[in-house]
Parts: C-alpha cells; sequence; structure tokens
C-alpha cells in the first residue's frame, strides 16, 4: 500500500522531478526548509503548482482559524497576568511610599514638639526675671510705707522677717534651676566630644605623640582601654585615635583644617607611597574630608600631584568596590525565582537610586558598574585644579558639576544669561559619589555606559583610555576635552591604578577631632 504524501513532501517530489538545484542543495546540507520556502523556489523557477497539491478546504477554513484563535485566547491570558503583576508592583510601592510619608511627617512633628520644648524653655528666664521686678517693686513700696507711717513694731518686724525668707527661697530656686541647666549641658559635650568606648575584647589603643609638629600615631597593647593622651606643642591640638573592630582598616580625618605639610608627613608616617601601590595594586583606605587649603604653596609641582593623588585615589577605590559588592548582590537575586521583603526593598532603592523605571533589572544591571579609576583621578585633576580650585577648597566639588536649584558656588567668570552654580559638597566623598551617580545615570553618557557594558561582555578590562572618547557632552569643548583627558592619564601614568584595590586588615581606626 503506497504511503500517503504530505502537502510538503509532494513540494519536495515536484522538485526533484524538474531538478531545481536551490531546493536539492539546501536538502544535501540537511537545511529544512518550510512549505512557504519551498513554495516560493518553486514559483521562482516558474514550476506550476498543481492544485491538487494544496490543503484540504477543511484545514483551510476550519483548522487555522480555530488554531489562530487558540494562540490569541493565550497571549491575552498572558497580558492580562502581566497586567496583574503591574497592578501589584503599584499597589506594593504606593504602600512603601505612603509609609514613608507618614515615617517622614512623624519626624517633623517630635521635631516641631523638640523645637517648641526648648522655647518654652527660653520663657524660663524671662518669667523668673519678671517676677523678681514683680517683687522687688513691692518690698520697696512696702518699705516706703514703714518709712513714712507709723506702724506696729511686731507687724513691722513680721514684715521684714517675711521678705528675707522670701528672698532666700526664691534664691534657691533659681540657683537649684541654674545647677541643673549647667550640669546637664555640661553632660551633653563631654558625651559628644569624647564617647566611651566598649570593646568586647582586647584591642589595640594608639597613643599619639608629637614629631616636629606632625601628628604620628603609635599603637600599643594594653589590656584595658583608656583614653588617649594628648602632648600638644605649640598650641596644636593633637586628633584622638579610636580603635575598632573591622574587615577593612580605615583612617578617616575630618576638617581639621590640616596644612599640607602635615598631611605629606602623614603618609610617611603610615608608609603610604605610591609606588608600592602601583606595584602591590593595593591602597590603605585613607579617607580625607576636604584638601588642605595650602596644597597650591607648595614649590613642586611631582609633589603636588602625588598628594592630590593619595587623597583622592582611596575615595574612588571605596565607592567602586561599594558598587561591584551591589552589582554581585544584584546579580544572585535575578537568578531567584523568590524574594524576600528585605531584598525587595533593596531593589526598590537600588531602581530609585539609579533612575530605572518600571523594574527593568537589566537597565538597572547595565547602569550599576564602576567607574574607570584612571577617568575618575584625569576628570579630578582637571576639573578641580589638582585640588586647588575655589571650588574644590570651598565646597568640595572635584569634579565641577552644575546645579540650578541646589546649594552650589556661583562662578566668578559665569556669563550674565547664565544662572548655574557648582554643586557643593559636605566631605570629598560625597562629591566622589555624585560624580559617579551622574556617569551611570545622566542620559548624556548612555554611550559610555553601552561600551563599557560591551567591553564586559566580551571579558575585557574596562579601562580608561578605551571609555574617553565616549565623554565628549562633560564639558563644552567636546573631544578637545577628551584629548586632554588622555594626555593626563598616559603623563602621570593614571592606568596603573586600574587594578587597585583597597588593603585588608582586621581593624577600623577613626582619627576623631
Amino acid at each position: 500500500m503506497k504511503k500517503k504524501l504530505s502537502y510538503r513532501d509532494k513540494l519536495l517530489e515536484l522538485a526533484y522531478i524538474y531538478s531545481v538545484r536551490e531546493i536539492q542543495e539546501y536538502t544535501k546540507r540537511r537545511k529544512n526548509l518550510t512549505t512557504g520556502q519551498i513554495e516560493l523556489i518553486l514559483k521562482k523557477n516558474k514550476i506550476v503548482i498543481p492544485k491538487d497539491f494544496k490543503t484540504s478546504f477543511f484545514k483551510e477554513n476550519f483548522l487555522k482559524p480555530i488554531s489562530k484563535l487558540k494562540s490569541n485566547i493565550i497571549d491575552y491570558k498572558e497580558e492580562k497576568v502581566k497586567d496583574k503583576n503591574r497592578f501589584f508592583r503599584r499597589v506594593e510601592n504606593y504602600k512603601y511610599d505612603t509609609s514613608r510619608k507618614v515615617n517622614h511627617g512623624l519626624h517633623n512633628l517630635w521635631k516641631g514638639a523638640g523645637n517648641a520644648g526648648i522655647n518654652f524653655l527660653n520663657v524660663l528666664p524671662k518669667l523668673g526675671s519678671t517676677v523678681g521686678n514683680f517683687f522687688g517693686n513691692l518690698f520697696t513700696d512696702v518699705f516706703n510705707s514703714i518709712y513714712n507711717q507709723q506702724i506696729d513694731q511686731k507687724s513691722a518686724r513680721n514684715v521684714i522677717i517675711g521678705f528675707f525668707v522670701v528672698i532666700g527661697v526664691t534664691t534657691a530656686v533659681i540657683a537649684g534651676f541654674n545647677f541643673y541647666k549647667d550640669y546637664d549641658l555640661t553632660k551633653s559635650k563631654i558625651e559628644t566630644k569624647k564617647p566611651e568606648i566598649k570593646p568586647k575584647k582586647e584591642v589595640k589603643k594608639p597613643e599619639i605623640k608629637p614629631k616636629k609638629e606632625v601628628k604620628k600615631p603609635e599603637i600599643k597593647l594594653k589590656k584595658e582601654v583608656k583614653k588617649p593622651e594628648i602632648k600638644p606643642k605649640k598650641e596644636v591640638k593633637k586628633p584622638e585615635l579610636k580603635v575598632k573592630r573591622n574587615s577593612v582598616a580605615e583612617v578617616i580625618l575630618p576638617d581639621l583644617n590640616l596644612k599640607t605639610e602635615t598631611v605629606i608627613q602623614l603618609f610617611k608616617d603610615v608608609d603610604y607611597d605610591l609606588r608600592k601601590v602601583r606595584s602591590e595594586k593595593l591602597v590603605k583606605p585613607i579617607y580625607f574630608t576636604q584638601f588642605p587649603r595650602d596644597l597650591e604653596n607648595l614649590q613642586s609641582v611631582q609633589l603636588k600631584k602625588e598628594t592630590f593623588i593619595k587623597i583622592v585615589l582611596p575615595l574612588v577605590v571605596a565607592e567602586n568596590e561599594k558598587i561591584l559588592d551591589d552589582r554581585e548582590k544584584l546579580n544572585s537575586l535575578s537568578k531567584k525565582k523568590y524574594t524576600s521583603d528585605t531584598e525587595k526593598q533593596w531593589l526598590r532603592q537600588k531602581l530609585l537610586e539609579y533612575k530605572v523605571k518600571k523594574g527593568n533589572l537589566d537597565e538597572l544591571m547595565l547602569k550599576m558598574d564602576m567607574i574607570p579609576v584612571s577617568i575618575a583621578l584625569a576628570q579630578a585633576a582637571k576639573e578641580s585644579g589638582w585640588g586647588t580650585s575655589r571650588f574644590a577648597l570651598e565646597g568640595n566639588a572635584i569634579f565641577g558639576q552644575w546645579t540650578w536649584d541646589g546649594q552650589g558656588i556661583a562662578p566668578l567668570k559665569r556669563d550674565g544669561d547664565k544662572n548655574h552654580k557648582i554643586l557643593k559638597f559636605p566631605i570629598l566623598r560625597a562629591s566622589v559619589k555624585a560624580y559617579k551617580n551622574n556617569l551611570n545615570t545622566h542620559k548624556s553618557y548612555s554611550k559610555f555606559r553601552e561600551k563599557r557594558k560591551l567591553l564586559r561582555d566580551k571579558n575585557k578590562d574596562i579601562t580608561g583610555l578605551d571609555l574617553t572618547d565616549t565623554l565628549k557632552n562633560y564639558a563644552q569643548t567636546g573631544s578637545e576635552y577628551t584629548k586632554i583627558l588622555n594626555q593626563i592619564i598616559t603623563q602621570n601614568r593614571l592606568t596603573d591604578f586600574e587594578p587597585v584595590r583597597l588593603v585588608n586588615s582586621v581593624k577600623q581606626v577613626e582619627l576623631n577631632s
């Protein structure tokens, strides 16, 4: 019994009968052609397809419409499920936003109540003064009446005794109130300046000894934690060291208005050398909150540049490592089928931080990535004049970011029709963080992010010289600006710092004022 051939097999048989070479070659290479493709090739070779080859009337008019309807129903169900998920996400985001607004309102209410209480306490001294004046005038009138009129001696004696009793009680009340007020304020100041440390284990307590007007921390082992002694020299106060347990040894230098000479000596004391950093690819986490104001006075240009790099490098590397940690966590969460409430909260926070809409995790992964260290150092040097510009010294503005509504510093040579300012920051690290968020989120640097992703997809190193050409929009000079960045990177060998990481240790050291 002859096997019944399908419509496609009949077309193939027809192709072999007419020796259609194109179809025969596809078959030899084991490439499957669809029925439509075979029909087109036959028609191209002017081969007429017999009518009895066509599909049946039932298949064309019943089976195909039913199959199409079925696929439309499946697509409709999937669309409804997507709409449902979108609705639940909106409800969840609304719930989160409402909770945040309520907490913010309660915080403001509590703050207002505190201000009202402080204002009430400020009224008490004025009230005491008014009461004192009242009794003073009263007793003055009483004594005048005693002097001008003749009254009973016994009554006068009682009045005088009562006067001294009232004076004594009033004095005791006012003295007690002042003592209580001064006691609270003194206690608050002591707790603010010298917080107590309660370590669980034995810790090393540093002791600061003066060395030619330079602060040099010296660490000694002791069983008990004692307050470090400060030995002033020429009325210069030495900062205190506090030792805490942590995975990284961090030295945080606050707003102490340090001189450049002191900063350079500090680097020598902690053995912070750029040649060592270049060879070992490790940098100590020493975080300055501001630049020395006399950095420009250095006669050696090379020393000025090295000091600038030593201050900025740990800040850039620290922010990069934080971004890479977040990226690794995002990669882990994206592979999970179910996430906890804490993980969902973290994702929402990162979506807002990187300005990603509709919960697109692929877009978030594109934006959440490191900035090459050489580019960050080169742009910081260019925009801040190696840490000597007015914006860097007065507002910690390393990267010259503009603002129209925030707090900033107005440029001296700004055109009359422009109203922009240079965004200012409380500390240097805040400027670094804002700069990296700007490159990772602003639409002007989309080419920068796309090229960075292309390098990562090819498993290549993300280096500054590969990406500088995408930063033409950062300055008004365009391509000329990118040439200057390449020149700064090349002349100062900033590519040596690309793979640098923070030093790992078992202590965290904070330098407080």
